[in-house]
């Protein structure tokens, strides 16, 4: 699939603080594409400079093969919906939706089509001649987000769409964009800082850290492949283990010292060497819990725990499992039969196990391993 959006190492500060530090990446035509990170990380700077609401100190930002990093907004093919809808509140919902084409000037009779095809898209005929004080949050954002694609931009923007949402309407609004843009088929470039949002409506996703990329890829490669600590931190729950390579068993595999634990079987997701302090990271799911010790292969790991903490969530149960000094973040999902089992219950003795291929080796680090595990993962 061909490239509609290419940032080719863009710059941008603001007085001394640099909040867009080399940035390169490429957009597809036609996918869902988020930029994730904490508050302050430079994406909606990134989003603003595609936008023309601000223009890079340096780098090119091509549309379509052409260079518009110094284009004005109206001279570029995109629009953005913001988190505060931006709805002309004096207009009705069609109104808002039309004003973007009575703007240009458009004959009478396409903005009319033009704004019952966007009313068919967004589900809102019935609401076509009330004003925006008279629908709900999640009717405003779908006005804006019709408003945005009726001029059919290449791209369209959303900045923190959801962000005033409830739960259960951001959730709601997430099928909605997916069929939006199923039935428009243009490329989505999304803003967030919510995990949940990007994994489950994007193509691809790059994590922003301090003004650079940490990580660019599928959902599934960032939260199954992390490869920094703050990524695999900041997209969903893991248990982090510092430790020294002690030993590395032919191409594939190593075996790490974690002080406080023993030796853990590790699968060498770059090449280690023996000596060497890492960090494994390991996420909640990949570990079984059970009370009775498991006959284990050798290619799994083994550990004996207490439980510390139960945290019951109706589909699956949480529990805080103590190793030596580490306190684990375990996942086990519910079934059916889980009324006829013999529950397992604080203070109870019990046994994890994971296979070595589910951690991965993170990142070299300075100095000596950690001697206190790192546990901030537990609730």
């Amino acid at each position: 699939m061909e490239s509609i959006l290419e940032i080719k190492t863009v710059n941008k500060a603001f007085g001394a603080q640099r909040v867009v530090r080399d940035v390169s990446l490429s957009v597809k035509r036609g996918e869902v594409f988020s930029l994730l990170g904490p508050s302050g990380c430079g994406k909606t700077t990134l989003l603003r400079m595609i936008a023309g609401f601000e223009r890079p100190d340096s780098g090119s930002i091509l549309l379509d093969g052409t260079d518009v990093a110094q284009l004005p907004p109206n001279r570029r093919q995109v629009n953005t919906v913001f988190q505060n809808y931006a709805l002309f509140p004096h207009l009705s919902v069609a109104d808002n939706i039309a004003f973007g084409l009575r703007a240009e000037g458009k004959p009478k009779i396409e903005i009319q089509e033009e704004v019952h095809r966007m009313l068919d898209l967004i589900r809102m005929h019935e609401h076509a001649h009330k004003k925006p004080s008279q629908i709900s949050g999640g009717q405003k954002q779908r006005v804006a987000i019709a408003r945005a694609l009726i001029k059919k931009p290449k791209i369209l923007l959303l900045d923190e769409p959801l962000a005033a949402l409830d739960l259960k309407l951001r959730q709601h609004m997430l099928l909605e964009l997916d069929r939006i843009h199923d039935e428009v088929g243009i490329t989505f470039i999304y803003v967030t800082h919510d995990q949940d949002e990007a994994m489950s409506l994007s193509d691809h996703i790059a994590i922003m850290n301090e003004g650079v990329i940490e990580q660019l890829g599928t959902p599934a490669e960032v939260y199954e492949l992390p490869k920094s600590r703050f990524v695999a931190e900041f997209i969903g729950d893991t248990n982090l283990f510092p430790g020294k390579v002690a030993s590395v068993e032919g191409s594939d595999y190593c075996h790490l010292e974690v002080p406080g634990l023993g030796k853990i079987l590790a699968y060498q997701d770059r090449p280690v060497a023996p000596g060497e302090n890492v960090t494994l990271s390991l996420r909640p799911e990949k570990f079984n819990l059970s009370r009775e010790k498991p006959t284990v292969p050798s290619i799994q790991n083994l550990l004996p725990g207490v439980v510390d903490t139960i945290i019951y969530m109706g589909s699956e149960t949480r529990y805080v499992v103590r190793c030596g000094e580490f306190k684990l973040n375990v996942l086990r999902q519910h079934n059916r039969c889980l009324l006829e089992e013999k529950p397992i219950t604080w203070e109870d003795s019990v046994w994890l196990t994971w296979h070595a291929d589910d951690g991965n080796i993170l990142q070299s680090t300075n100095g000596t391993p950690a001697t206190t595990p790192n546990a901030d993962s537990a609730p």
